[in-house]
């Protein structure tokens, strides 16, 4: 078992992971970093709309991450964080194979994990020919024949949406959708057509995604499909803490509430990422780890300076401090000793030495 305690335990090495542990390494912070090494994006070619790391493959991307961690003087196990509880110096975290680490804080950055409906072929073509962010796929996808799967409400919108990178744009309702009168005139104006049934397949090709299948038997041909996903934290470990995913007020999913910095409700515990922001893309989630990191950093600051105060002033508290003070003086009222010795008080009569 590692005894060694950290200054912060992270359990997650995505790009709030990561970023958070870089940020912690800098701030001269042991940090450990725990990752089961299954990204939410694994899946896809590219990372895109990250400055300066556009079309960079997402498993570079971590193991450059990783890099720099490491020459921080951080440190990167594999593994799968299984539980978590609070210890009176912090929190202890177990993982699959039996290890236990230690922390003074808890940071978790899992991310979420993408449910998808239960379409034949549409798992195969995840990342491929299905896509579900505009700003992640669209230019990939510019100017071709897109289809939308309705999954919800939020289909609508993403039809709009996907109508800026391509004229010719379909939303299969699915047998999920039920535009509303303004729905439809918007999806009228735009020139989006709309396929009422439901879906019972998506079609490929050696691998390259060709259109879907309506169940009662019509085919359409589309190049890319958009989806919008049921997105679900992954909060196991919050959740063995006390934590729950709330449900997300779009309705897209549920994901684990913070503040603006990154604290839960439990003290020393902290999320970041998609775990906590279910909308969030790689360089969102990169930033909040930043951020969270420097209000872990902040918090042990704080913490470190009140151990100092209450070195300085010894064992006592300042309210402790001012009592025995109190009966070592009342004695002397005005200046003036009333005889009696401070022998008589007892272990109270070291407190100057």
């Amino acid at each position: 078992m590692d005894t060694t305690r950290y200054d912060a335990v992270i359990v997650g090495g995505g790009a709030a992971g990561l970023s958070a542990a870089t940020t912690l390494g800098r701030a001269l912070r042991s940090v450990l970093v725990i990752d089961s090494g299954t990204p939410r994006n694994a899946a896809a070619a590219g990372v895109h709309g990250f400055l300066s790391r556009d079309g960079m493959a997402p498993r570079e991307l971590l193991s450059v991450g990783r890099r720099e961690v490491l020459s921080y003087g951080g440190t990167v196990i594999d593994g799968e964080a299984v539980s978590a509880r609070q210890t009176p110096e912090g929190f202890e975290v177990l993982i699959a194979d039996g290890r236990r680490f230690f922390g003074r804080r808890l940071l978790v950055t899992t991310g979420l994990t993408d449910e998808l409906p239960p379409i034949a072929g549409l798992r195969e073509q995840w990342g491929k020919g299905v896509v579900h962010c505009p700003y992640c796929h669209g230019w990939e996808i510019r100017g071709q024949r897109i289809g939308v799967l309705g999954t919800g409400p939020l289909s609508v919108h993403q039809a709009l949406l996907f109508r800026q990178w391509s004229r010719n744009v379909t939303l299969f309702l699915n047998d999920a959708v039920e535009p509303t009168d303004e729905e439809w005139e918007k999806l009228a104006a735009r020139s989006v057509t709309v396929v009422d049934g439901a879906v019972s397949a998506v079609d490929a090709v050696d691998g390259v995604l060709t259109g879907l299948t309506l169940r009662q038997g019509s085919a359409f041909e589309v190049q890319a499909l958009a989806v919008g996903t049921r997105m679900e934290a992954r909060s196991a470990l919050l959740e063995s803490l006390g934590l729950r995913p709330q449900l997300h007020p779009s309705g897209a999913g549920r994901f684990i509430e913070t503040d603006d910095m990154g604290a839960t409700d439990v003290h020393g515990v902290y999320a970041a990422g998609n775990v906590s922001n279910l909308m969030a893309q790689v360089i969102v989630a990169a930033a909040e780890g930043v951020v969270t990191g420097a209000r872990i950093n902040a918090d042990l600051i704080e913490e470190e300076t009140r151990w100092a105060v209450e070195g300085h002033f010894g064992p006592f508290s300042a309210a402790s401090e001012a009592a025995v003070a109190k009966v070592v003086l009342d004695h002397r009222s005005h200046g003036f000793d009333d005889g009696h010795k401070a022998a008589d008080l007892g272990p109270a009569a070291t407190v100057e030495s």
